[in-house]
C-alpha cells in the first residue's frame, strides 16, 4: 500500500523548515493513509494506556478500545500488570467493561468460561468430550506491556524495541520530577471532530495560543528541547507552573529537587505515536488520543501530582482549578481544530507555508511520514 499522495507537496512538507509547507490534506482525511496507520503505527509501535496507580489492588483492570480492538490492562495476584485482547477464546465475547475488580478470575458473560488474571485458562463449561482440546493453549492472548515510573504501555506487535530503546532520553530529562511518585486523581475523556495528528500537532506549537487562548492561558514563548528516541520535546518558559489559570487559589509548591532546566518552565512532548506529556513544575498531565477514523478522535485528559501532595488536607479544594483549566483549554483547542478537519474537505486547499514556530509541528510530521514508508 502506497501514500497515495502528490510528490511535489509531500516533498515541500519535508523540506528545510524555513522554506517548508504543511502536509498536504489526505494526510488528515484519506481513508487509506488511516489503514495505512493502523498497520503501520498503531499494530506496531507502543502506546500509553494508564497509571498503574489506576489499578492498585489485585484484580483490578481497565479496558479499552483501540484501532487493534478492544483490550484490557489486569493487575494480578502476583501484583504484575499485564495487559491481554478482551474476547473470550471460546467464541470471542467481549470480556471486561470500563473498569473494576475481576477477584482474582475474569469470567466470560456468555458461556462462563474463566480466566486467571495472569491470562490462564481457569473454567471451560462443556469442553470435556472436544477433540484435542488443550486448555493450555487457550488462555488469553497477551500483548506486549512494559512500564515505565509508572506509566502503562503496551504494543501489539511481538517484536521490536524495548519500551526503553521507544522513550529514549526522556526518563533522564525527567528525571528531577520523580514521575514514579505520582498519583493520578483526575481524567475526563472528549470526543473530537477531527484527525488525531491535529491534537498532537496543536498541542506542540505556542503559535495559536495568543488567539485560540487569549482569554485563558494567552501568549507563550517556547523553546525546543533536543530528543533522543520516539519522541519530542519543547518548554514552555515560565517560572511559575502554567497548570491553573485560577489566580486566586495559589499552585502547589514545586516539587523539590528539580533540576535548573526543569524550573524553567513546562515541558511538552510527544510520545510518539498518540500521547502528550505536559510536565510543569508542581504536576503533569496528559492527552491520549485515541483515533476513531479519519475525522474522528477521542481524547482522554488526565491530570497527575506527587503523592505528598495528593496527601495534603486541601489538595481536592486547591486540585480543582487544574481540572479546570485542563478541560478548558482542551475544548478551546478542539473547537479551532474541528474547524480546520472542515476546512481540508475543499477542492481549493493548498498546504501553507510554515512559520519558524512550526518546528515541532514539522518534526511530529516527518515522524509520521517516516513511519508509512517503512516495510509494510
Amino acid at each position: 500500500m502506497s501514500l497515495d499522495l502528490n510528490d511535489a507537496d509531500l516533498a515541500a512538507a519535508l523540506a528545510p523548515l524555513r522554506s517548508a509547507r504543511s502536509m498536504p490534506a489526505e494526510v488528515y482525511t484519506s481513508e487509506a493513509i488511516f489503514a495505512l496507520e493502523r498497520a503501520r503505527i498503531f499494530l506496531r509501535d507502543w502506546f500509553f494506556l494508564c497509571r498503574e496507580d489506576q489499578i492498585p489492588n489485585p484484580g483490578d483492570y481497565r479496558a479499552f478500545d483501540t484501532q487493534g480492538g478492544p483490550i484490557f490492562v489486569v493487575r494480578g495476584q502476583d501484583g504484575v500488570v499485564r495487559c491481554f485482547a478482551n474476547f473470550c477464546r471460546h467464541r470471542g465475547s467481549l470480556l471486561v467493561k470500563g473498569s473494576g475488580n475481576c477477584g482474582g478470575r475474569i469470567m466470560c458473560p456468555y458461556h462462563a468460561w474463566s480466566y486467571f488474571s495472569d491470562g490462564r485458562l481457569y473454567g471451560c463449561p462443556d469442553m470435556q468430550d472436544a477433540e484435542g482440546f488443550d486448555r493450555r493453549e487457550n488462555g488469553l492472548i497477551a500483548l506486549g506491556c512494559e512500564s515505565w515510573a509508572g506509566f502503562v504501555f503496551a504494543r501489539f506487535a511481538t517484536e521490536g524495541p524495548t519500551l526503553a530503546a521507544h522513550l529514549g532520553d526522556m526518563p533522564e530529562r525527567l528525571a528531577s520530577h520523580r514521575l514514579a511518585d505520582m498519583r493520578c486523581t483526575w481524567t475526563v475523556e472528549i470526543e473530537a471532530a477531527c484527525n488525531w495528528k491535529l491534537i498532537l500537532e496543536n498541542a506542540m506549537e505556542t503559535y495559536h495560543t495568543g488567539t485560540v487562548h487569549r482569554d485563558s492561558v494567552g501568549a507563550q514563548t517556547q523553546r525546543p528541547i533536543p530528543t533522543r528516541g520516539e519522541w519530542l520535546c519543547m518548554q514552555v518558559l515560565s517560572s511559575r507552573s502554567i497548570a491553573t489559570l485560577d489566580r486566586t487559589v495559589p499552585p502547589f509548591d514545586p516539587i523539590p529537587g528539580l533540576d535548573e532546566d526543569a524550573r524553567q518552565g513546562t515541558y511538552f512532548t510527544i510520545i510518539h505515536p498518540m500521547t502528550q506529556f505536559a510536565v510543569a513544575q508542581d504536576c503533569l498531565w496528559w492527552l491520549n488520543v485515541r483515533p476513531l477514523g479519519p475525522a474522528r478522535s477521542m481524547i482522554e485528559i488526565g491530570g497527575c501530582f506527587p503523592h505528598s501532595t495528593v496527601a495534603l488536607p486541601d489538595f481536592e479544594h486547591r486540585a480543582r482549578p487544574y481540572y479546570a483549566r485542563w478541560e478548558r483549554v482542551a475544548h478551546e483547542d478542539v473547537g479551532i481544530l474541528e474547524d480546520q478537519q472542515r476546512a481540508f474537505g475543499s477542492a481549493l486547499f493548498r498546504p501553507g507555508p510554515l512559520s519558524t514556530r512550526d518546528d515541532m509541528v514539522q518534526a511530529a510530521g516527518r515522524w509520521h511520514i517516516e513511519r508509512l514508508l517503512r516495510a509494510g
